[in-house]
């Protein structure tokens, strides 16, 4: 099962919408047959947060969506600990952006608050998008949890 740990300093989500990124990050997880425990933790910030994150860790001065850092990247994936929950990593989503993509995609801020946690679960899973055939590949999986769970574009 995984366990989802919210940080929201600044009350920008809901309990409704929280409550709704956890059940669909569960299911994203099952979907990419994680079946054992494991965590991650989910921060939502504003604008002025997000970009001194992208600034300090990806040296790109700019507002940005999502950013996701994972904990399991280039280590042996023979290691286990037992009795010890999977940590993937920390999904971090700037909530004005997904507001302001949720209106220019017409669609929900809970669709786009959707996509982006997914879009970040998938990237501490592994996935990536630097190249066509790996984002054709990544956004094809991405629409294919969301649809299969009911959260499509409206």
């Amino acid at each position: 099962m995984l366990t989802v740990d919210f940080i929201d300093e600044n009350e920008l989500i809901t309990a409704v919408q929280l409550d709704e990124i956890e059940k669909l990050l569960q299911f994203a997880a099952e979907q990419e047959g994680i079946d054992e425990d494991a965590e991650v933790a989910v921060s939502f910030v504003d604008e002025e947060e997000i970009q001194t994150i992208n600034k300090s860790y990806r040296n790109k001065d700019s507002v940005t969506d999502v950013i996701s850092f994972a904990l399991e990247e280039g280590e042996d994936e023979d290691y286990e600990m037992p009795d010890v929950p999977r940590v993937l990593g920390d999904i971090i989503i700037c909530v004005k952006r997904a507001e302001e993509q949720a209106e220019d995609f017409g669609h929900s801020i809970e669709r786009e608050l959707g996509f982006l946690s997914v879009h970040g679960l998938l990237h501490l899973l592994g996935y990536d998008h630097m190249n066509e055939v790996d984002e054709k590949k990544m956004f094809g999986r991405q629409d294919e949890i969301l649809n299969a769970y009911g959260l499509t574009r409206e």
